[in-house]
């Protein structure tokens, strides 16, 4: 009895530790950027739209933008093709542009699919829808790798449409140029994108390591706090690389234009999202103002 007392106080205690961070985030948008094994593992994609589907009912402004990379390569590999990469972007040549496209749109409806089961109202859209994402042709190191965008321009007015119907926007990360032709574009960037365009309080990008390392080599490095100055400092070092650095970088970008607050996120540990947005100390790593401090929710 005096056991499943203390489980019953545990819990209040959480809930008691979330409440100023409910308070402080109430009615601000949060963009989460999903991908990496989080979205092949069927347990995994459940407790994140559980997640993304308990901040918008606790007051939250969530915003989902998906990729779909292990997806698309499965059904490149289908149709025979071999997927290709340059600097860690897909080449993506017009057959590749199509299933991209194709793959997209089915995990898509996947997602709102998930977050209608919650009981939740989702729409989900392109970056083609109204205009959202307006792209040029990008370039590896000057190498062409076909149909892959860069984002120039947002047009957020559909997504403040939604959000103020009380959707939940499921955005894709494909775009078009100016003469109407489709891109691939990298989620991660598309995130960043969108989150700049809506002053979003709060992006988060589920990735498949726990957050940045001091040294990527000993995981007791890993850094929970991360003032711009200090991430510039640690890119200066060398020690970030491979699909981490475009990452942090991406977090600098966003944060130098608005965004509150960046977080980089394990999302193969269940309810990573909310760990990290409502408990004192978090799990994974949280990118700042220089000016700010994470743990000063009455800011």
């Amino acid at each position: 009895m005096e056991k499943a007392m203390e489980q019953i106080v545990e819990k209040t205690e959480v809930l008691i530790e979330a409440l100023p961070y409910i308070q402080r985030f109430n009615r601000k948008i949060i963009v989460v950027k999903y991908g990496g094994s989080a979205m092949v593992d069927e347990e995994l994609k459940k407790n994140v739209i559980k997640d993304v589907t308990l901040l918008k009912l606790v007051g939250f402004k969530p915003i989902i933008v998906h990729g779909g990379g292990k997806e698309i390569s499965r059904w490149v590999s289908k149709v025979g093709k071999e997927p290709q990469f340059v600097n860690g972007l897909r080449v993506t040549d017009e057959e590749t542009m199509e299933i991209a496209e194709m793959v997209l749109g089915k995990v898509n409806k996947g997602l709102v699919q998930l977050v209608q089961e919650l009981g939740v109202n989702a729409v989900g859209i392109s970056g083609k829808d109204g205009g959202l994402l307006k792209v040029e042709k990008k370039y590896s190191n000057g190498e062409d790798i076909g149909f892959v965008g860069e984002v120039t321009e947002v047009n957020p007015k559909i997504i403040y449409d939604l959000l103020e119907k009380d959707f939940l926007p499921v955005i894709c990360p494909i775009g078009m140029d100016d003469d109407f032709n489709t891109y691939n574009i990298n989620a991660d960037d598309a995130a960043c994108a969108i989150a700049r365009a809506v002053n979003a309080e709060k992006l988060a990008f589920l990735t498949d390591i726990e957050g940045v390392y001091a040294d990527p080599a000993d995981k007791s490095t890993l850094i929970s706090e991360l003032t711009i100055k200090e991430a510039e400092k640690l890119i200066g070092t060398g020690t970030i690389g491979g699909g981490m650095l475009p990452k942090l970088n991406n977090c600098i970008d966003a944060i130098e234009n608005g965004v509150s607050r960046v977080h980089i996120l394990d999302g193969r540990i269940p309810h990573c999202l909310l760990l990290e947005i409502f408990t004192n100390k978090g799990i994974g790593t949280a990118i700042l103002h220089d000016s700010e401090t994470k743990y000063s929710v009455n800011e």
